[in-house]
C-alpha cells in the first residue's frame, strides 16, 4: 500500500509543487500508473457516474452527474438564469459567456463547500452535462427549451459560448469546470419514444443540421465530454455507433476527450420495450465500451468484469476508456483535491448581487415583442385602471424553467408589477387546463388594460414526463395553441372592449393565431430566471427597449408541420418550410424602426448600412443568411452571422460581415459533407428571416 501510494504522490509532484494543469501527456502518464494498480473489479467501479472510491490508491469517491443548464441545478441555492430557449432570442454570445461564467463560478464555491463538508454528492461536482444542443426542429418537443433553438449556426455560436464559460481560460492551472455536449447526436422527440426510437436520416440532413453545432464545440471550443443520445442512429444505439463516435467524433474530428453515456441508456441496448439491441447487460456494456463509450450513468458498467470474463470484452478497452476518466479527473484538480486557481472566489457570489443583476440583464435580452398595435407599449408611468390577470401572473416555479437551482427569491410579474403600479388589481384569471373564472370579467368592469400572463409551464412540457391531458403527452404537445381557457378568456376581454397586453410564457412556440386578433400587444418571456418579472416590466415600461428575436419559428398551427416523428428537415424549421409562419425565425419588435440600406462588397467584407429611423436608441440584431444558387434540394437559406448593434436614434452604422470559407459552407454530393462551394451564392441580410434583401457573390475558388 505505501508504494502505491508513493506512485500517486510521485507523479502528482512531478506535476509540480504545486499540481499545476498538467500537459495531456503527463496525465496519460500517470493515468496509466493508476490503472496498472487497479483489478477489473475496480476499474468498473470508476467507469459509472457514481465512481466509488479506492482508498490504497488515494483515490476518492465522485460523482460525475451535476447539471448546470441554466445556473447550477439540483444543487440548493444558485443564481436562476433564463432558460436556455430565452437566451437563444438574445443572440447575444457575449452575454452568454458572462452568465456561465458566473455559473462555472459557483459551482467552483459550492464544489470547495462541499469538500470542505467532507463529501462531494451528486450534483456538488464539476463535471456539468450542459449544453444541450439538438436541434428544436418541432415546437411540439417538450425538452425544445433546454435547446438555443432550430438554427444549427446559431446553435453553434451559443453553445460554444457556454462552454467557453463553464470551462474557464485554457491557461488555467487546472480546469475549472466540463462541459458536455448532449445529446449525440439526432435527438429531438417524441419523449415517449426516445427509448425505443430510431432515427433515419440523409447524410445530407445529418451533416448539414444535426451534426455542425457538436463539431463546433469539439473542433473550436474543445469541448471535454460528448453525451451519447438514448435512441438509435440508423439501427444502432447511438451508444453502440461506430459510424457516430469512431468514424465521424474521434475519426474526422479528432475528439480524444470523455464520452458519457445518458442516464440508463446502456440498459436501454437490452431493456424490456426499449432497443432490444443486445441479449443481455454484458452484450450491451461489451458493445458500448469496445465502440467508445467510455462513462455509464447507470450500473450497467458493473457487468463489465463478466463481459471480459466470457470474453465479450477486451480488458485493454476497458483500460482505454478509464484512461480517458482519469486524465480528465486530473485535469480538473478534482483527484487531488486542487482547487488553487479558485480558492479564493467569495462564498458570496453564489446569488449575489452582480449574479442577480446578471440575471436581470439576461432576461431583459431574451424577451421577444412581436406584436405592438398602435405603440401600445411602452406603457406610461402613470397608468391607472389596470389589471394583472393569468396563470403565470404570480407562478415563481414556472419561471424556473427545468435542470433548475433554488434561489432566495424569485421576482414573478406580480410582485414586479405591484412595485411599479401600486394598488394595480391583479386575480389569477384562470388555470392552464381548468375551467373560466366567470367572475372575472365583472372584477374588471373598471379596468382599461389587461395584462395577461399566458402560457404553459414546465408542469406540462419537458423532459419524459407523466402527462397526458388534451394537448400534451409525455412532456410532449399534441397542440400548439394556449389552452382553451386562456383563449376564451382572452376573447371575452377583447369583446369587452378591454386593451389586452399578453405576456406569453412557454419554452416552445406557440400557435397565437387568434391572438393577434384579440390582443393589443404580444410580448414572449419564455422561463426567464429569478429575476423575469423586474425584466418584463422594465420592457414593458421602456426602460429598456425589447430587443430579443425568436430562435425558433412561431407557426401558424399543427397543420403546418411534418409528422412529429419524421426526422427528415424537409418541411422542418425556417430552411425548409415554404408555408407563411405567424412569427418567422430572427423576428421581433422593438420600440423604434430599423431601415436597412443597399449592402456593399468590398473584398471579402459585405458591409450594410442600417438606420434608426425612430426616436429613441435601440439595439438591432442584424442577421446574414446564405444560399447556395445552384443548390434546388437544400435549405431555402441558412443563417450564417449575427450582431448586435447599438443604434442611437436618427443615426446610421455601417455593419460589417467578414465573408470567410465558413460563410459558404454548402452539402458536396462528391464528399458527403459541408464543404466551401465555389460559385454563385445569395447573400441575403436583414431583421428577420422573412423580411430579408439581398446581393449575389461570386465565391471563388
Amino acid at each position: 500500500m505505501k508504494t502505491n501510494h508513493l506512485i500517486i504522490v510521485g507523479l502528482a509532484c512531478f506535476i509540480g509543487a504545486s499540481c499545476t494543469h498538467p500537459d495531456d501527456t503527463i496525465a496519460e502518464q500517470r493515468a496509466k500508473e493508476i490503472i496498472s494498480k487497479l483489478t477489473i473489479e475496480q476499474k468498473a467501479s470508476l467507469m459509472m457516474h457514481h465512481s466509488a472510491p479506492i482508498d490504497e490508491l488515494g483515490i476518492p469517491a465522485y460523482n460525475w452527474w451535476n447539471e448546470a443548464l441554466h445556473g447550477v441545478a439540483r444543487n440548493g441555492k444558485a443564481t436562476v438564469f433564463p432558460q436556455p430557449i430565452g437566451m437563444a432570442a438574445s443572440f447575444d454570445e457575449n452575454l452568454i459567456y458572462d452568465v456561465f461564467t458566473a455559473v462555472s463560478d459557483e459551482a467552483r464555491v459550492k464544489n470547495r463547500q462541499a469538500i470542505n463538508a467532507g463529501h462531494v454528492d451528486q450534483y456538488q461536482g464539476l463535471t456539468f452535462w450542459t449544453p444541450n444542443i439538438n436541434i428544436f426542429r418541432d415546437p411540439r418537443w417538450g425538452r425544445g427549451m433546454e435547446t438555443y433553438g432550430e438554427d444549427p449556426y446559431l446553435t453553434g455560436q451559443l453553445g460554444m459560448a457556454v462552454v467557453r464559460g463553464l470551462q474557464g481560460p485554457s491557461d488555467a492551472k487546472v480546469l475549472k469546470a466540463h462541459a458536455c455536449a448532449k445529446h449525440y447526436a439526432v435527438h429531438s422527440g417524441p419523449e415517449p419514444d426516445r427509448h425505443r426510437f430510431n432515427a433515419e436520416v440523409s447524410e445530407r440532413d445529418l451533416r448539414e443540421t444535426y451534426l455542425p453545432a457538436f463539431k463546433d464545440l469539439v473542433t473550436k471550443a474543445d469541448v471535454q465530454e460528448v453525451m451519447i443520445a438514448y435512441n438509435r442512429f440508423r439501427g444502432k444505439p447511438c451508444g453502440a455507433s461506430d459510424y457516430l463516435i469512431n468514424t465521424i467524433l474521434r475519426g474526422e474530428w479528432g475528439y480524444n476527450g470523455l464520452i458519457t453515456s445518458d442516464c440508463w441508456a446502456i440498459s436501454d441496448f437490452y431493456s424490456p420495450n426499449c432497443h432490444k439491441y443486445s441479449e443481455d447487460a454484458a452484450h450491451a456494456v461489451a458493445e458500448a465500451i469496445h465502440t467508445g463509450t467510455d462513462l455509464n450513468c447507470g450500473e450497467s458498467y458493473e457487468h463489465i468484469p463478466e463481459a471480459v470474463k466470457a470474453g465479450l470484452l477486451d480488458e485493454a478497452d476497458v483500460d482505454r476508456s478509464l484512461e480517458r476518466l482519469l486524465v480528465q479527473r486530473i485535469k480538473l484538480g478534482e483527484l487531488d483535491g486542487n482547487i488553487e486557481p479558485w480558492a479564493n472566489l467569495s462564498d458570496d457570489i453564489v446569488e449575489g448581487k452582480e449574479h442577480i443583476e446578471l440575471a436581470r440583464k439576461m432576461a431583459q435580452e431574451t424577451i421577444v415583442l412581436l406584436q405592438n398595435k398602435d405603440n401600445i407599449l411602452p406603457l406610461s408611468n402613470d397608468v391607472s385602471r389596470i389589471a394583472l390577470v393569468g396563470p403565470n401572473a404570480d407562478y415563481a416555479e414556472m419561471q424556473w424553467g427545468n435542470y433548475n437551482g433554488i434561489p432566495d427569491h424569485t421576482i414573478t410579474l406580480a410582485e414586479a408589477m405591484k412595485t411599479r403600479v401600486p394598488g394595480i388589481l391583479t386575480l389569477a384569471g384562470c388555470k392552464h387546463v381548468d375551467s373560466l373564472d366567470t367572475d372575472i370579467l365583472g372584477k374588471l368592469s373598471n379596468i382599461d388594460i389587461v395584462v395577461f400572463a399566458s402560457g404553459i409551464s414546465p408542469e406540462l412540457e419537458g423532459e419524459e414526463m407523466g402527462t397526458n391531458i388534451p394537448g400534451f403527452k409525455g412532456g410532449d404537445r399534441t397542440s400548439i395553441e394556449l389552452p382553451d381557457v386562456q383563449r376564451n378568456l382572452l376573447k371575452q376581454l377583447h369583446d369587452a372592449g378591454k386593451k389586452i397586453i399578453l405576456v406569453n410564457f412557454s419554452g416552445s412556440a406557440i400557435g397565437l393565431v387568434p391572438e393577434t386578433e384579440t390582443c393589443d400587444a404580444i410580448v414572449q418571456a419564455w422561463y426567464p430566471g429569478e429575476m423575469g418579472g423586474t425584466a418584463i416590466t422594465d420592457i414593458l415600461f421602456g426602460d429598456v427597449a425589447p430587443s430579443g428575436k425568436l430562435p425558433v419559428t412561431f407557426y401558424r398551427n399543427v397543420e403546418q408541420l411534418p409528422d412529429f416523428d419524421n426526422y427528415d428537415m424537409q418541411g422542418h424549421t425556417y430552411r425548409y418550410f415554404n408555408g407563411s409562419p405567424l412569427f418567422a425565425f430572427g423576428y421581433g419588435l422593438t420600440y423604434t424602426t430599423f431601415e436597412y440600406g443597399e449592402a456593399r462588397l468590398k473584398g471579402d467584407k459585405l458591409i450594410i448600412p442600417v438606420t434608426n429611423s425612430g426616436d429613441r436608441d435601440a439595439t438591432e440584431v442584424v442577421q446574414l443568411y446564405t444560399k447556395y444558387v445552384a443548390d434546388t434540394e437544400g435549405p431555402l437559406k441558412s443563417l450564417r452571422g449575427f450582431q448586435r448593434v447599438a443604434i442611437p436614434a436618427g443615426k446610421t452604422i455601417n455593419v460589417t460581415f467578414k465573408l470567410d470559407d465558413a460563410t459558404f459552407l454548402g452539402w458536396s454530393e462528391e464528399k458527403q459533407d459541408m464543404v466551401t462551394l465555389s460559385g454563385e451564392w445569395q447573400l441575403m441580410y436583414g431583421g428577420s428571416s422573412d423580411n430579408l434583401k439581398s446581393v449575389n457573390y461570386n465565391k471563388k475558388p
